[in-house]
Formats: C-alpha cells, structure tokens, sequence
C-alpha cells in the first residue's frame, strides 16, 4: 500500500453536507484499496450531528478531517473587498494551497457528484506544471449564450474554459505563480456574476490547464459525449438535482449510493418536501442566469471592454479589433499592422548569393549582433521558447528545404533560427524571405538585421524577383533551408493556421525538395509585458517533412504539397488548444 495519503477536498455548509456524504460513500466504494486517502472538508458551520455521520465514514483506507475556514478567512478579511465569500463555500478551493502548504497536489470535488470511478486513478495523473487539471464546461460549449459571454467578457475561448466543480490542483504553481493574490486583485477590479469564482479561476489559469478526459467530470447538461456508465464522476450541476427532481437525468444513480447512507431518509424528504413554487423559481433562476450573460457581454465596461482601455496598450486593441475585421471578411493574406511605407527594390542594388567581401562581413556583424539581441530578449523574457518537438525531423534531412510557420511576431523567424541552431545543421544555411518594405524602408537596428541576416526580400519589380527566384532556386538546390510564411501575412498572436499560398511550394516542386512545416503554438506566461498582454509562451512543433510527390503533375504536385501542410497544422491547432479550426468569416 502507498503510505503517501491522496488529499481530497470537499467545501460544503451545514446543508449540503448531505450530497457531500453520498459522494464521499460513492468514492469510498469505487477507490482502490492500494492507496490511504485524506478527505478535508472545508466549512464553517457544520452541526456537531452532521460531523459525526461523517467521522462514522471512516475507514482504513479513508481518514476525515473537517477544516473549519473561518480563522484563515479572517486572516485575510482585509483583502477581501465583499463580506459575502465567508459564506460562498465555492470560494474555499481558491485557499487549499494557501491552507495547507506542505501538499503539492489535490483533488477538489463539489458535493452534488458521484463517483464511479477509482479516484486514485485521477490523482496519479501527471499533470505537469499546469495549475490545474480540469474538464471542460458543458454549457460554455452547448450553450450559445454563456459561449460568447465567456469569450467577450472573461476573455476564455469557450473551447478553452473548464468547470471548476472538480479540479486536480497543482497547490505547487498555485503559490509560486500566487493564484489566490491574482485572484484578491481580480475581485477589487471586477465582480463576476455569471459563474463567479469559476470565472476567476478560468481567467487567472487561461493557458495553463491539464485537458482532463471529460470522463471525470461529467456534467448532466446537455447531450452526453459517452454512455453515463463510463462517467468516472457525474457531475448534477444547476438545476439538475436528484434531491429536488424526481425527473432528474441519471438521478437513479445518486439514490442507489444515497440509499446505503445514513442521510437517505433526510435527504427523501427534501425531494418530497420539494414544492412546484420551488421549481418554478428555479425555471426563473436559469432564465435570469441567461439573461445576466446577454447583459454582462453587451456591457460597455464589462471586464475584457475595462481591461482593453485601461492596462492594455491601444495600438495592441486595435491590432485586435483589425485581426477580428479582418478574419469576417476573410482578407488572410492582408498584414493587420502597417510596415513603413518603402520603395521599390531595384535589381542593381541587391546581390542575394555572391555577395562582396564587405557584405559578408556585414553579415558576420549583423548575426553577431543579432544573437546578443535574441540572448537579450530571452534573459528579459520577452521571447520564452517552451519546447522544440520533431527537432529529429529537422536534424535529419539531408537536402535543402523550404520551411513554412505561422507568423503572428516579429520575433517568431527568431524562434525557428533557434530550431535551425538545435538541429545541428552546420554545413546548411538558413536563409529567410521577407518583404520589400522590410529590407528598403525599416531604419535604424531593425533595418541592418533585415538587410544583412540572410534576408531574401522579395520586391515589385519583375527584374528583382526573377533575380530572386533564381537565388532562391540555387540556394535549395545546393541544401540550404529556406523559411517562407505561405500565410502571407503577420497577424499579432494570432493562434489559428491561415489558408496558404502556393508560393513556398511551388519552390519545392521545382526544385525536388521537401517542405518542413512547422507551427508555433502559444500560452500566456505568468509575465504581463509593458503593452498590458501576457508574453506568450511558445512551443515549436517541427513536423514530418512533406516531399513532392513525382508522379503528379506540376499544378497537382504543389498544391498535394500545400494541402498536407494545413492538414498538419490544422491537426496540430486543434490538438494544442483543443478548439476545432472554425472561422468567423463572414458568407456573401
């Protein structure tokens, strides 16, 4: 038997202590006998006859401790702006790792649920450096509404926002990234009233959450993703109570486990005692609940609209505001921010490949430069590389290629010269392609590294780019790497793939060499930089390298090329941030 106990944390008053009694009994009969469990219950007011009944759960396996609240909510009484969370016990799961410093880990879990699964299962889950593992919310992503509330308000994406009714806490993060401080300073700011603390935690952990199989919170609202028998814990959230409903989905199984409780005849009573007046007023809660998430998204100052004047800087709002414009009208290739204004680059004043000895000593200047630049931003973390995965199928090609990203940064071509540096690939250059205004029109530091760092500008005049394309050709053909954003534009921390162009592959048709696709995911760090956004977190995924098929005709041979490209992003994106690949654009 494992001697660590798994601590399991319950937060209930003296009136619903009774459903936290069914869950516990439900745990207790489905947990593996393997491990020792520690269940807390957080209150404030249990009755002396309720704590008994539950002592009485004790067994081997399973210790009980009631943690009252109260001294440490009155410790923190001054920061806490309404006297009302005393008596909130949803609250209390933001105090556990405040609470109990010396666990790691926890499992928090509402009372109105059933367990039917072997609770140690749960807990033995890595779930990394993530702050919580956690399922995702049924109603954000059944209901249309709370959908849309969520993301204009809260500012979660609704296929990123989870229920908070059970939760794997990492207690470890909570302190280190000070989760109940953010949380303290999000209350002074704003008060949430769809689905109050949920919103707090969904806010303060955006991006760092463990993706848990819905199996472990499986929430009675809607349509079921699976048979119930395969719901490890069932969830009866809003309305959907068994002890007020005899109608209620799945209410059998709670009474199966109520019945074997002590609390079965209490609990009997409430169902009966239960009056239609009762229910009607709960018809009218979940009509006003709706409404109150119409009203709080049409608000002008609600949360996302305050944070977007005040901490936010506006030139970053508007790049935004122009992102979403310009999605609706499906303009993709169109850069949402404006470069310089340049000029036309002319054939006689560029050389791409034989360059003089004092150009390739400029060079060797700009990338020495340019690497006290990028090392600078990484110690300042305004550029936080989180992971390289597939770094092998960059290491191991043993051809030129063309390498397509997503561009979202200026800094992003950064992050794949460092990929290019991790592959090893000493006797392969790296070269990348950029626009004409950036190589004739930027000044200063930004236009030497443009001009200088193996650029390959693309220009409006034909004699140009026919020197380009010829360059282009040579430096493929003799085994170099070439980077082409085939989106053809920058959108700012933009996370979704946009549709490609075919340039980057007809270079690798024609010249018989394979396209490396990468795709740059991101996550908000826990650092908000100087234009009031977190900086993001990136992970580099270096996919399998995609070769022209020859048995294919020129035109069906790019574009098979182009099509596995944003097969392999779209399935990344949707893997990465568990949202499926939709846009908003707008149909004529």
């Amino acid at each position: 038997m494992n001697n660590q106990p798994i601590q399991i944390f319950y937060a209930c008053d003296d009136n619903f202590v009774k459903y936290t009694i069914v869950s516990l009994h439900s745990m207790q009969k489905n947990a593996s006998k393997d491990y020792k469990y520690h269940v807390h219950i957080l209150h404030t007011d249990i009755s002396e006859e309720m704590k008994k009944i539950v002592l009485g759960m004790q067994d081997k396996n399973f210790e009980i401790s009631f943690d009252d609240v109260t001294e440490y909510l009155t410790s923190i009484s001054d920061k806490l702006p309404l006297r009302d969370y005393y008596s909130k016990t949803t609250y209390y799961r933001l105090f556990i790792a405040e609470m109990f410093p010396e666990y790691d880990k926890a499992i928090y879990v509402d009372s109105d649920t059933v367990v039917q699964g072997d609770i140690s299962e749960l807990y033995r889950i890595n779930i990394d450096d993530a702050y919580v593992g956690a399922c995702h919310e049924q109603a954000m992503l059944q209901e249309d509404v709370y959908g849309t509330y969520v993301e204009k308000v809260v500012g979660v994406p609704r296929y990123n926002f989870f229920n908070a009714g059970m939760l794997v806490i990492n207690c470890d993060r909570f302190r280190i990234r000070f989760v109940l401080d953010k949380f303290i300073e999000y209350l002074h700011m704003y008060n949430f009233v769809v689905t109050q603390d949920e919103d707090y935690l969904n806010l303060i952990c955006k991006d760092h959450v463990y993706w848990l199989d819905q199996r472990w919170n499986t929430e009675i609202f809607g349509e079921l993703q699976f048979p119930i028998e395969q719901a490890n814990i069932i969830h009866y959230i809003m309305t959907n109570k068994p002890w007020h409903y005899e109608d209620c989905p799945y209410g059998d199984i709670f009474w199966r486990y109520a019945k074997e409780t002590a609390v079965y005849e209490k609990i009997l009573d409430e169902l009966k005692a239960y009056t239609d007046a009762e229910r009607e007023r709960d018809r009218k809660s979940c009509e006003r609940l709706l409404q109150t998430a119409i009203d709080e998204t049409n608000r002008e100052d609600n949360f996302l609209n305050q944070m977007n004047k005040s901490r936010r800087a506006k030139d970053r709002v508007e790049v935004l505001k122009k992102i979403e414009e310009l999605e609706r009208e499906g303009k993709f290739d169109v850069d949402a921010e404006q470069d310089p204004p340049g000029r036309t680059l002319m054939p006689d004043e560029i050389d791409y490949i034989h360059k003089s000895i004092r150009d390739r000593l400029k060079t060797r200047f700009a990338f020495m430069i340019a690497r006290r630049f990028v090392n600078n931003l990484i110690e300042e973390k305004q550029l936080i590389i989180k992971e390289m995965r597939g770094i092998e199928n960059f290491r191991n090609l043993n051809s030129g290629a063309i390498i397509t990203c997503n561009h979202f940064n200026p800094y992003d071509s950064f992050a794949i010269q460092l990929a290019y540096e991790a592959a090893e690939q000493p006797d392969r250059t790296f070269y990348r392609v950029i626009r004409e205004g950036n190589y004739t029109a930027f000044p200063g530091f930004y236009g030497f590294l443009m001009r200088h760092c193996n650029t390959l500008p693309l220009s409006s005049n034909l004699r140009t780019m026919k020197k380009f394309m010829d360059a282009t050709d040579k430096l493929l053909q003799d085994g170099n790497f070439v980077l082409v954003y085939p989106e053809q534009s920058m959108w700012w921390n933009y996370r979704k793939p946009k549709p490609l162009k075919t340039g980057a592959y007809m270079f690798a048709a024609k010249n018989n060499v394979p396209v490396l696709p990468c795709f740059i995911t991101m996550k908000d760090s826990h650092i908000m930089g100087e234009d009031g956004f977190f900086v993001q977190e990136y992970t580099i995924h270096i996919s399998e390298p995609i070769y022209p098929d020859n048995t294919l005709g020129k035109n069906e041979k790019i574009k098979k090329m182009m099509d596995e490209n944003s097969r392999v992003w779209k399935e990344i994106y949707e893997s990465e941030y568990h949202i499926p690949l939709t846009y908003s654009t707008e149909k004529v």
